[in-house]
């Protein structure tokens, strides 16, 4: 009966269809051929873009390190450059997109000494008053010489300013308007400065003040208020209430810091004798006042007077004659009546009058004689007499003019620290001790002479004494290894070999194997049917469910029975594709044939 079971199973086909041989021995051409052509395309591609990835990586990992030598050549002699670093053999390289000229690291500091050697540097592409010296033509207007010079007065300002620190170039544009005869038609100059500075540096207000100090001092007639300072990045810099009140600031900041410093070289000439490099830290602050004031005073003393002026008038006159004139109303009236004298008394009294400038009389009827000059005495004519006298006086008054001097120290303070006394004892043992008091209180006093101590002016001095922490390890400051130039080549061919085998183990060889042998799966599916088919005979009844199938050939293989399990049958299968693998695919193509 197992005969006649063997009979049935496909055996003969086997031993009588023998197995194709590979197109052109290669049996991953022939399972490409039996792809669909999209997968064809695709697997194609798939394995170039690997191939090229592979060599971009290789060759990306055996490129040198470049460092920029130039950052551009603009304003260069090109050719003179490349001529240079070809005789010196050096291999270089042009950025297309900044147009750096690259080097190799190793060779950059020989590069640049090279160049330099060579006399290769940056030429100024501003044009001064060399462009007089070209020639002109006969017919040459008066409007193309004013021209020329004041374009060779522009690229000459421009180069001196860009000399100033942080300037890279600069640009200066000069509005000069033709001179006029007439007053009320003249216009005054103005100019316009463009500075290109190096990327992340900025002017100090100084620096912009002395440009247009020189801008307008080398052009006549233009004032410091006609010029207009701008950076590239259109920033206004010429802003002149600003700019003086920053200057202003910065100098008087300046003036402080130098005048610590003065006071606080004082305490280190007067202590670093004494205490040793680095046993002290001393810090002085200095409290400056800027304000400007002035000041007047007039101030009197009452009780000090003074004659300041005198002045007198005396007047006396004498006349022969009696009073004339009209002295008043009463000599317009006529004269009143004569009236006769009653008694004879009376004419003697009036007999008795003298008239000035008659002999006097006694009471005798003699002459009077004056006794110096032997002569009669006369009577005295009429006399008038007037004394005036203007005196003035003034009080003690004094005036003063104070001005203060600006920048005027109001206080200042002094800090100085004191590390602990080193004791070297007799064995050699360096030991640290505090500083007492009076050690203490004699640093204060040479600190206080030293800097001008004025306790009327609020000044403090504070002395102390404390350990210093110790010193920290020094640090090395070599090189490390990751910033070598060497390792960053390291690591780049480290880099592209791991990413080679990663493409050749993880995407290469998968697909090879998969085009080599494609229908591995499909013998591992074929095997399960065939477990499934064998196993679906388990309920049939009779003499097969106890039979064993046997398949001819070299050898002889039995097949386990439908009652057996499924491991036995399983490793039985594994058995006969271990035997015979290529008769084992012919089956399973026969059972693929025959389900189509």
């Amino acid at each position: 009966m197992a005969e006649a079971v063997s009979s049935n199973v496909p055996v003969t086909t086997l031993e009588a269809d023998a197995p194709k041989k590979p197109l052109f021995g290669l049996a991953f051409l022939e399972n490409l051929s039996d792809m669909s052509m999209l997968r064809q395309i695709g697997l194609l591609v798939g394995l170039a873009a690997s191939v090229a990835i592979g060599f971009a990586v290789v060759l990306w990992s055996q490129q040198p390190d470049y460092r920029p030598l130039l950052g551009s050549l603009a304003g260069m002699d090109a050719n003179q450059v490349m001529e240079t670093l070809a005789a010196a053999d050096i291999a270089y390289t042009v950025e297309p997109t900044s147009g750096a000229l690259l080097v190799k690291a190793e060779d950059l500091a020989r590069a640049r000494l090279k160049l330099a050697g060579a006399g290769i540097a940056p030429t100024d592409s501003n044009i001064g008053f060399e462009i007089l010296d070209k020639e002109q033509g006969l017919g040459t207007s008066q409007f193309m010489e004013a021209t020329r010079y004041r374009r060779g007065l522009e690229g000459e300002l421009a180069r001196t300013v860009s000399s100033v620190n942080n300037v890279k170039s600069a640009r200066v544009h000069l509005a000069i308007p033709k001179s006029s005869v007439f007053v009320r038609d003249e216009r005054k100059p103005s100019a316009s400065v463009l500075v290109e500075l190096y990327p992340g540096r900025t002017l100090e207000p100084s620096q912009v003040m002395a440009i247009i100090n020189l801008v307008a001092t080398s052009v006549p007639e233009l004032s410091k208020s006609q010029i207009t300072v701008v950076d590239q990045k259109g920033n206004l810099l010429s802003d002149q209430q600003g700019m003086t009140e920053l200057s202003m600031a910065g100098k008087q900041f300046d003036y402080t810091r130098r005048m610590e410093g003065l006071y606080t070289q004082r305490v280190h000439n007067i202590l670093q004798p004494v205490l040793g490099m680095g046993r002290y830290k001393a810090e002085v602050s200095a409290d400056v006042d800027f304000s400007s004031v002035e000041s007047t005073s007039e101030t009197f003393n009452p009780d000090q007077p003074a004659l300041r002026s005198e002045q007198s008038v005396s007047e006396q006159r004498q006349s022969s004659l009696p009073p004339q004139g009209v002295p008043g109303a009463l000599s317009n009236q006529p004269p009143g009546p004569a009236a006769a004298p009653e008694q004879a008394g009376g004419q003697a009294a009036a007999a008795g009058a003298v008239a000035p400038g008659q002999p006097l009389l006694d009471a005798n009827g003699q002459q009077v004689i004056d006794p110096a000059t032997g002569q009669p005495m006369l009577a005295p004519y009429p006399a008038d007499k007037r004394e005036q006298a203007t005196r003035n006086y003034e009080l003690d008054r004094s005036i003063s003019y104070t001005k203060q001097q600006l920048g005027r120290l109001e206080r200042l303070s002094v800090a100085v620290v004191i590390d602990d006394k080193v004791v070297v004892n007799a064995e050699g043992q360096v030991t640290r001790e505090p500083w007492s008091a009076e050690d203490l209180a004699r640093f204060t006093r040479l600190v206080q002479d030293s800097v001008g101590y004025d306790a009327s002016r609020g000044d403090s001095v504070s002395v102390i004494n404390t350990p210093f922490a110790p010193d920290t390890a020094e640090v090395d400051f070599e090189v490390p290894f990751y910033s070598q130039p060497w390792f960053w080549d390291v690591v780049k061919q480290v880099l592209g070999v791991l990413f080679i085998l990663v493409l050749v183990f993880g995407v290469l060889r998968p697909v090879l194997n998969n085009l080599t042998n494609p229908k591995g799966k499909e013998l591992v599916a074929g095997d399960r049917n065939a477990d499934v088919d064998l196993g679906e005979m388990g309920g049939i009844d009779g003499e097969l469910a106890s039979d064993r199938v046997s398949l001819s050939g070299p050898q002889s293989i039995l097949l386990p029975s439908p009652t057996e399990g499924y491991d036995a049958q399983l490793n039985a299968i594994k058995s006969l594709v271990a035997e015979d693998p290529g008769r084992v695919a012919q089956v399973v193509k026969e059972w693929i044939n025959a389900d189509e």
